[in-house]
């Protein structure tokens, strides 16, 4: 599959559209059941400060998953995006409120690749820190 964004038009430095993205205890909960990741950390507050931990966390892939709309919501076709990884750097903390936490994801094409490919390297961000590291997508272009 490729996006609907035309190879020809993007260029080294383009930025894709930032997005904001909130996550609350209701969210983790949903994500536990969609995913299966029923651990502690991810619901419970007096286990994830047992094990060190400031607070519940949001589910590393889930951050990951969010910060991947970014890319696909930019190319128009999911299955344009043909590799994506990242490295955990820092938990996302869901305070118990009505609030919750918001992960900032913004991305920009880093290379022109063979095969109308572009490197797409991503910054998500929690309360002024990066989440996520390393976070790059490489995207198939039409």
């Amino acid at each position: 599959m490729t996006s609907k964004v035309a190879y020809a038009d993007v260029e080294v430095g383009t930025e894709l559209p930032a997005q904001v993205f909130r996550l609350t205890r209701a969210t983790l909960v949903e994500y536990a059941g969609a995913s299966g990741d029923f651990n502690p950390i991810h619901w419970n507050e007096k286990f994830a400060k047992e094990v060190g931990l400031p607070d519940v966390i949001a589910h590393g892939m889930l951050t990951m998953a969010e910060a991947a709309r970014v890319v696909t919501d930019w190319a128009g076709d999911p299955g344009a995006v043909v590799e994506y990884g990242v490295r955990f750097t820092k938990p996302v903390v869901v305070p118990n409120d009505d609030e919750g936490a918001t992960v900032e994801v913004s991305g920009k094409v880093a290379a022109k690749l063979d095969d109308n490919q572009v490197r797409v390297d991503l910054t998500a961000t929690h309360a002024g820190q990066k989440v996520l590291g390393m976070s790059r997508a490489v995207v198939r272009l039409a």
